[in-house]
């Protein structure tokens, strides 16, 4: 969020990302000689039996007679659009052992690689094209590996590659079995038209099945999904089984649950099923003028106080005050101010303190700067009455450390202090408590793509680096509006790429919320959808505000294809997310300077 005029800054930020990942090379490693219990893995690694084996993204992968390095096939994989022409297998293998992945490849910029070591993935690749050219890396397994997934891809635009003879060896993992049932079944979250479940890993699963009166009704990757398209006020019946390479297990233990008579959802926050919320110029002054706490219209359910922000940058101290009257000569006083506050909060309405913007950089680098943010924050939500507290850490606030690769289980100091600033604000003030988070999508959608440093280094670390904060506070999380403006084009669950300012763009972008997708395309790392009832979507309010401004006719459409899954144009939604909280915008000053459009627009469109 921008204190003036709007600035562009993630486009570079990509550019320079996606220059780095191309720059980023491995050598090519010399290949240890196999132990006497060492075993070739990998299944089909010669293609002879076709694709069997094998899973290639969109329609890359295909089995060829000609060129061939060994035996009578090779894989010829084309690239095409944003498809990097990616074909994988998952495979069995032994806990802390070691382990030679090679294969003979003809083409250019051809990547060899492996996710899900436990230890550090690794991936080497050849710029050459040419003669049949060996690429060969070696891992070694985590302690509680038993899979890991081999790939081989290309890169986007260039012409088709070929591979042959892979091969992966190592000691021979032990037999799959069957997973055992899933335990501890449970509903976390329930709304009028979807029920939130989670459940206990079970150990050998690679993903589970989720059923609904017997019926299968959704897959999941990780112990937790959302079941949508019910009906309100309806009871239903829930089971979940595990599955692997070797087969499917029981079904669980059912639990039931009834889905609540309106829409949307809530919980003790009280918030209505369609949330319009805004950032207000509280503490400064720009171009849009200086509107009063008093003067909000009552269309506003969220009021984001813009900005609490730190004495230095690693202080974690936030301070927040009423903008000066030199700079706002309309500026209410304080005791006015809070009186305003307080009949909002009357009205049923959330009143929260921001933290960040474009200029309030925050970075919790120490134990001492998260102790300092919590009581400093504190203060700040005590001395105002407030509701809660809106993160809008922007630029360098948050980044991952090279090797931070796992958005679960996060290493880097900012983020895991932040994480543990927030919770223990939250256990403060109790269930009643509003959590709010705004980040742009460069911190949370680009994920899908690149995720900090990334397996090479040398990617820009803020990548994706809001990922692990939001998966730590999901449940703790009202509501999550990434900003859909100041952005460069991003890639949706389509693997084609989005640009800001029309209908498709907010459609995309929070499928993706909504749906998930796995970080940094590991699909062993797979983010897990939010509930519609956290999520609301981000734009600006009036071309003045930000670029990316998006007409009240393009909202509409967007809103209709999420909630509706009519209007959606080319982007087909993972699911049609009735529960969609609403709008955030930046800002209700701007809103007002442009004749209060946007909010307008919200009134109109949910009937308010």
């Amino acid at each position: 969020m921008e204190r003036t005029g709007p600035t562009v800054r993630f486009s570079g930020l990509l550019a320079a990302a996606t220059a780095a990942v191309l720059a980023a090379g491995a050598l090519v490693a010399t290949a240890p000689a196999a132990g006497a219990a060492d075993v070739d893995l990998a299944r089909n690694g010669g293609f002879e039996s076709g694709l069997d084996g094998w899973s290639c993204t969109a329609a890359s992968g295909a089995v060829v007679s000609t060129p061939v390095h060994g035996g009578t096939k090779a894989l010829k994989a084309t690239p095409a659009g944003s498809d990097n022409a990616k074909c994988s297998q998952t495979l069995t293998v032994k806990p802390n052992s070691s382990y030679t992945l090679s294969a003979w490849v003809q083409g250019s910029h051809v990547y060899l690689g492996v996710t899900g070591t436990g230890t550090t993935d690794v991936s080497t690749w050849t710029q050459s094209s040419g003669a049949w050219k060996q690429l060969t890396t070696t891992f070694r397994t985590g302690p509680s590996t038993t899979s890991v997934s081999v790939y081989t891809h290309g890169w986007y635009g260039t012409p088709a590659h070929y591979v042959d003879d892979l091969t992966l060896v190592g000691p021979g993992g032990d037999p799959v079995v069957i997973p055992a049932v899933p335990a501890g079944l449970k509903t976390t979250a329930i709304a009028s038209s979807s029920v939130a479940l989670s459940w206990n890993a079970v150990s050998g699963a690679s993903g589970y099945n989720v059923y609904r009166g017997g019926a299968k009704v959704a897959t999941a990757t990780g112990p937790s999904a959302t079941v949508t398209g019910l009906t309100p006020s309806t009871a239903y019946s829930f089971q979940v089984s595990a599955t692997n390479a070797a087969g499917e297990s029981a079904k669980s233990a059912a639990v039931t649950a009834t889905t609540t008579a309106g829409g949307g959802g809530g919980g003790d926050t009280k918030l209505p099923a369609r949330a319009l919320v805004g950032y207000l110029h509280s503490s400064f002054a720009n171009g849009s003028g200086y509107t009063r706490m008093a003067d909000v219209p009552d269309s506003w359910d969220v009021i984001n106080l813009a900005f609490g922000e730190p004495t230095s940058v690693t202080s974690g101290d936030i301070r927040f005050a009423l903008c000066p009257v030199a700079e706002c000569p309309n500026v209410e006083s304080e005791a006015e101010f809070k009186a305003a506050i307080k009949a909002k909060q009357a009205a049923g309405k959330k009143v929260l303190i921001s933290i960040g913007g474009q200029n309030g950089q925050v970075q919790l680098a120490s134990t001492a700067a998260r102790d300092a943010f919590v009581t400093s924050v504190s203060k700040i939500i005590d001395t105002y009455g407030l509701d809660g507290l809106d993160i809008d850490f922007e630029g360098h606030s948050l980044s991952l450390n090279t090797g931070d690769t796992d958005f679960r289980s996060p290493t880097s100091p900012v983020i895991v202090n932040l994480i543990s600033a927030v919770k223990s604000l939250k256990a403060k003030y109790g269930s009643d408590f509003v959590l709010t988070m705004a980040p742009e999508t460069f911190f949370v959608q680009l994920g899908y793509q690149f995720y900090g440093s990334g397996p090479w280094g040398g990617q820009d670390p803020r990548a994706g680096a809001y990922l692990p904060v939001i998966h730590a506070l999901r449940d703790d999380l009202t509501l999550l509006h990434v900003q859909d403006y100041n952005s460069g084009p991003i890639m949706g669950l389509d693997n084609q790429y989005h640009t800001m300012g029309g209908a498709d763009f907010h459609i995309a972008m929070t499928d993706m919320l909504l749906a998930g997708f796995p970080v940094a395309g590991d699909t062993t790392k797979v983010f897990p959808g939010l509930r519609p009832d956290q999520v609301a979507i981000g734009l600006p309010a009036s071309t003045q505000a930000g670029n990316g401004h998006t007409t009240p006719a393009e909202v509409n459409k967007a809103l209709n294809c999420l909630i509706k899954k009519t209007d959606c144009g080319s982007y087909q939604t993972r699911g049609t997310w009735s529960d969609l909280r609403g709008l955030m915008t930046w800002s209700i000053n701007w809103d007002r300077f442009n004749s209060w459009e946007f909010s307008r627009n919200f009134d109109a469109y949910f009937g308010n």
